[in-house]
């Protein structure tokens, strides 16, 4: 077994904090995936906070709770996961409290293991759209509905491990992306300098 699969899995005291706190620390943490039988793991450079019931892009807006959405009101450091637009998968966590619906999805990572089997995963793109993409992210790692409303850890195949530190340039803040409601919010959080995020940020530096 590498070092990256006895990586352990963040504890669940780290989701239970606000759903921007979260989403601003999981840069640089290690996404690592066992599904599909194969290790691939990445270096997290994107992500976007949704804070529940008071967030209009949120799936959990006004409190609203479905059979599908079931997993969003779960307990800090659930996977939520859910179908865009028909097509794609897309990863989130769950962040405390239980029962607000806040999340944080996963954006984009940077590719470090098992990269020949993404490639395959993802039919020969280019290594920088891998994982670009929340969509594209999720092919990589072989993230689907299956995983929905489980527990980040070893036994589910998927999870969050410590990472490297991050550069001296830190986390930059920007926008949400690729939505319609409250698209001003600056709730989106990139890796400063990466060339793995799903676009180029517009800054505004965090500390």
């Amino acid at each position: 077994m590498c070092a990256i699969e006895r990586a352990a899995p963040l504890p669940v005291s780290f989701f239970h904090r606000p759903v921007a706190e979260v989403a601003q620390d999981l840069i640089g943490r290690v996404l690592v995936s066992r599904l599909g039988g194969v290790l691939v793991a990445g270096r997290i450079v994107e992500t976007e906070a949704y804070l529940g019931a008071e967030d209009p892009a949120s799936h959990a807006w006004q409190g609203r709770r479905t059979a599908r959405n079931e997993a969003l009101f779960g307990r800090p450091g659930t996977w939520y996961v859910y179908r865009s637009y028909g097509m794609h998968w897309c990863a989130n966590l769950v962040t405390a409290p239980a029962d607000a619906g806040g999340a944080v999805l996963l954006r984009a990572v940077e590719p470090v293991a098992g990269l020949e089997e993404m490639r395959r995963r993802r039919r020969g793109v280019a290594d920088r759209a891998l994982c670009a993409g929340p969509g594209r992210l999720a092919e990589a790692f072989a993230i689907t509905r299956d995983v929905d409303g489980m527990a980040q850890a070893h036994g589910t195949g998927l999870w969050v491990g410590e990472g490297a530190p991050l550069g001296a340039g830190g986390v930059e803040r920007t926008p949400r992306i690729g939505i319609t409601r409250a698209a001003d919010w600056p709730l989106r959080f990139t890796e400063a300098g990466t060339r793995w995020a799903s676009r180029p940020p517009r800054v505004q530096r965090m500390s």
